[in-house]
């Protein structure tokens, strides 16, 4: 059974919705503070999936989503928002959230965001077995390690998902859409703004020069290849 963690601290959110996903077979924990979501994750064993309030009334929710990745946690992280402007969605992704939904928000919307990043999870695990060498860069999905020259490098959840998708495509282009909806989720409908700050770091991480690089590639209006110089 999937278990969700739920952090909403307006309780005529929590209740409804906590009884909502459990009749769709989740096991819901709920905490209504930031510091008892932290919490729970570290101590009461493996979490599958979290939804996040940003207004919470101790931690704000985006410190407590870069905790939560801090700490390890690798399972999706769907925020719950009121404010809706497009700088408070990309900073709500780079702090290691995958979708967002505005409140008010209906009942079936959500449920389908939940189960699109679940579905892109288990799409992840099951393709996880191939080892990727290209370019000097080595990529082990399983493990989840980058290897730059025989040098491990550390990146965020989103950049090594981003960078194993352009690995896994290497020598052809991936578009915009194509990569927002395999790292950020299938429902993402949004700003690709974050994707070129996620893809500006990881070619800093890369050694890749921002004016001309070798790794990977801007095609202009369509997407991003990663160059395979071993493809004939």
């Amino acid at each position: 059974m999937t278990r969700l963690l739920l952090v909403e601290d307006d309780s005529a959110i929590a209740e409804p919705l906590s009884r909502a996903l459990d009749r769709e077979g989740y096991s819901v924990v709920r905490a209504s503070r930031g510091i008892d979501a932290l919490t729970i994750a570290a101590t009461e064993g493996h979490i599958d999936f979290v939804i996040l309030d940003l207004g919470l009334p101790d931690i704000d929710g985006l410190e407590v989503c870069r905790r939560l990745r801090k700490g390890g946690l690798e399972a999706p992280v769907l925020i719950l928002t009121a404010r809706a402007d497009e700088v408070d969605a990309v900073v709500g992704l780079d702090a290691g959230a995958d979708d967002y939904v505005t409140k008010p928000f209906r009942l079936g919307e959500l449920q389908a965001r939940i189960r699109a990043l679940l579905r892109r999870t288990q799409v992840v695990e099951d393709t996880s077995a191939s080892t990727y060498d290209i370019n000097g860069v080595s990529l082990d999905p399983s493990a989840r390690r980058v290897y730059v020259d025989d040098e491990e490098l550390s990146l965020s959840a989103k950049e090594f998902d981003l960078l194993a998708v352009l690995m896994r495509e290497a020598g052809s282009v991936v578009t915009r859409d194509d990569l927002m909806r395999e790292v950020w989720g299938a429902e993402w409908w949004g700003s690709t703004k974050t994707l070129d700050m996620h893809i500006s770091w990881l070619r800093r991480k890369l050694g890749d020069d921002a004016t001309s690089p070798r790794r990977i590639t801007t095609v202009r209006g369509v997407g991003f290849r990663f160059e395979d110089t071993d493809a004939h």
